[in-house]
């Protein structure tokens, strides 16, 4: 497969519109389903067999100067469907409060009962970080300050491109890490349990489940969950901060009660998490507290 990266040309400002979103566990009733297309402008990350795979980048306003920290978005949706506008409203939220933000399209695998892994969805994944920190110094992003984020599956594209060694795309410089520097996830599928429906695309192999990996330099993280989720299960997230614990790496793990999956979509716990988000990335030096 021929690749080409390209950089495209755009307007390199924040939408100040409200964004909304929709995703793995959404419905066009939720808070975060309005809008249908994605904010920021649009950029070529990568092109695989004539197909074009887009990044969306919301920037700070011009008074913010200098390498900005940025946060990655990838949105859920079982890696079979799902949609790039799932996190507008994060984005939009935080490029206001000085991060470039970036919501990624990647490859979907079929809906079963094929059991295709998500090889091609983590390739992607990588790529996408990659790119922004190859070409960090055009988007004004701190490299060293790259945060990984996502909601359910795409939970887990960021968990294991931060952790999981395996599937990089064989055409990307493998000199650039695709690791990011922190993690804020929702209700995420990162701590992979073979035996679920969904995991079992994994074919049992724990190699690419991110808690084989937590050790002291894992990233920070917070992970923003359902006590009710009967997706990602609560307990399996327990034992996957409990191993992090073990290992000495920073993971908050705050649970929301009778919430189920996808709760973060809609309000109030929209809003409630993206605070929290917010806090957490100003306890790491990412943004500045208000006020």
């Amino acid at each position: 497969m021929r690749k080409s990266r390209v950089i495209a040309t755009g307007m390199w400002l924040v939408l100040l519109t409200v964004a909304a979103s929709i995703g793995y566990g959404q419905g066009a009733n939720d808070d975060n389903a309005g809008r249908k297309e994605p904010v920021g402008s649009a950029l070529v990350y990568k092109t695989v067999d004539g197909r074009a795979l887009h990044i969306y980048v919301s920037s700070p306003p011009a008074s913010f100067t200098g390498p900005r920290p940025a946060i990655v978005f990838f949105h859920g949706g079982g890696w079979t469907s799902g949609s790039v506008v799932q996190f507008n409203t994060q984005s939009l939220a935080l490029a206001a409060r000085g991060m470039v933000a970036i919501d990624v399209e990647y490859r979907l695998i079929p809906k079963p009962p094929a059991m295709d892994s998500p090889r091609i969805c983590v390739e992607d994944a990588k790529s996408a970080i990659r790119w922004v920190r190859e070409h960090a110094e055009q988007l004004h992003v701190d490299p060293d300050k790259i945060v990984g984020s996502g909601g359910s599956a795409g939970g887990y594209l960021a968990g294991a491109a931060a952790l999981v060694p395996e599937w990089n795309d064989p055409s990307d410089d493998l000199s650039v890490s695709a690791k990011p520097n922190a993690l804020v996830l929702f209700f995420p599928a990162i701590a992979v349990d073979p035996s679920s429906p969904e995991e079992r695309r994994f074919g049992g192999d724990m190699k690419l489940a991110p808690q084989t990996y937590l050790s002291a330099a894992a990233p920070p993280t917070i992970i923003f969950a359902g006590a009710a989720d009967r997706l990602v299960r609560p307990e399996a997230l327990r034992q996957y901060k409990a191993i992090a614990d073990k290992a000495g790496s920073r993971c908050e793990l705050i649970f929301y009660d009778k919430q189920g999956h996808g709760f973060a979509n809609k309000e109030p716990y929209l809003s409630i998490t993206l605070q929290a988000a917010e806090h957490f990335l100003e306890s790491i030096g990412y943004l500045k507290p208000v006020g």
